[in-house]
């Protein structure tokens, strides 16, 4: 049942799709997106636990450096901006407005359905220097990204991982703490329809 600024997520799927080896051929990046066709909840349920959700006692779809499950994922749609909450499996509202424009500069952004920021808090980071955390951090986002990708390849989605953020801006918007960095932002939605 959904409280006030909370979506419960439909259970995710875990079994079907397309097979690995299958989806390795039809992984690719995409920046055209049917501007008017939005994920359904159960699409956008199975999206969320293949990229970073529970499968197991304390493990999730996408390992992390010792375990530490730093990177959160802020979901953008159209009708506002969430934290997925795996523990729960469902969207935790952060705002109740459309900011999917503000994650980018491409055409394509806040047009597509779904913006997906990998945001990592370096803070339970420990014990590696500097250069070590960076590289645990980016290792574990892509990770993730890999899911999203061969889940969209299963799933006949189109799909790109974006680097091109206004970071400083965005992390601001979002209230952000200072060890938290947004490390990539996934845009997820169908493919354009071809004429």
């Amino acid at each position: 049942m959904d409280t006030p600024g909370t979506i419960v997520l439909p259970a995710a799927r875990r079994t079907g799709g397309m097979p690995i080896m299958d989806a390795f051929a039809a992984r690719r990046s995409s920046r055209d997106f049917d501007s008017g066709r939005v994920l359904d909840m159960q699409t956008l349920s199975d999206l969320l636990w293949a990229a970073w959700g529970i499968n197991r006692t304390k493990g999730r779809t996408a390992p992390s450096s010792h375990n530490r499950q730093e990177i959160e994922l802020y979901v953008f749609l159209k009708s506002g901006v969430y934290r997925y909450n795996p523990v729960e499996h469902s969207l935790i509202e952060l705002f109740a407005e459309d900011l999917r424009a503000a994650t980018g500069t491409q055409p394509f952004v806040g047009e597509a359905p779904v913006e997906i920021a990998l945001i990592s808090d370096t803070t339970k980071i420990t014990g590696k220097t500097p250069q070590g955390v960076i590289e645990s951090t980016y290792a574990d986002t892509g990770f993730i990204c890999q899911n999203i990708y061969l889940f969209c390849a299963s799933q006949g989605l189109s799909t790109v991982a974006r680097a091109l953020i206004p970071k400083a801006e965005l992390s601001e918007r979002l209230g952000l703490a200072a060890g938290q960095i947004i490390t990539l932002i996934q845009t997820v939605g169908y493919p354009a329809a071809r004429e």
